[in-house]
């Protein structure tokens, strides 16, 4: 009798072990199923649900590969996107559509591990030139000076100048096709155009959205 009751007890216990366990497996299934499908619902929708709204009648979408929660380093936005703040890359944006003057970009920069992110100032044929001020040199584009979000002009130093003049001359102040001037928004300078010149669409990863 004492056998044959432990028998019993160990497999009533044993089974419900087993119910236990499957419960957990199931719920976790469940769990794993709806995180997969908000996933794939946010990575649909977040290129239009993320664009500023006048954006949203000339863009197209389809050629948005993925979309990343990324962590800004650095203060060369400062003003506009803070360090640490979190954006929105949208990778492959411009494989079909249009780089816009003012579209803040992810840019592929050599030698830096790490894509830079910055602000669009000047796209194909849009005319630049330098102009020499008290405190430097600034940036004028379609006879505009280049202003950050903070309305200061763009100041470049001696360096500056001497790189992006380069630009000025062998282009006639033009802006070449499939060719960008991109700057930060600090408006003494960072590692940007006036350090390394404009850069070729290619080397564009993204859009980055706040």
């Amino acid at each position: 009798m004492i056998n044959s009751k432990f028998n019993k007890n160990t497999v009533i216990f044993i089974l419900l072990l087993l119910f236990l366990l499957f419960a957990f497996i199931y719920i976790a299934n469940q769990n794993k199923k709806r995180d997969n499908l908000s996933n794939s619902e946010f990575e649909r929708s977040a290129p239009l649900g993320y664009l500023p709204q006048g954006d949203k009648n000339n863009i197209q979408e389809n050629c948005v590969t993925k979309i990343e929660n990324r962590l800004v380093r650095g203060n060369s936005l400062s003003g506009l996107i803070e360090d640490g703040a979190s954006v929105k890359i949208l990778f492959d944006f411009y494989n079909c559509n249009e780089v816009m003057a003012g579209d803040i970009i992810i840019y592929n920069y050599s030698g830096d591990p790490e894509p830079l992110i910055k602000i669009v100032k000047a796209v194909p044929g849009d005319r630049f030139q330098l102009e020499q001020s008290p405190d430097g040199w600034n940036i004028l584009v379609n006879g505009e000076i280049l202003k950050n979000s903070q309305s200061r002009p763009y100041i470049l130093d001696a360096r500056g100048y001497k790189m992006l003049s380069l630009y000025e001359n062998d282009y006639k102040g033009i802006i070449p096709t499939a060719a960008y001037l991109i700057l930060g928004n600090l408006s003494n300078g960072s590692l940007d155009s006036s350090r390394f010149g404009l850069i070729d669409k290619s080397d564009i990863l993204g859009k980055a959205v706040f």
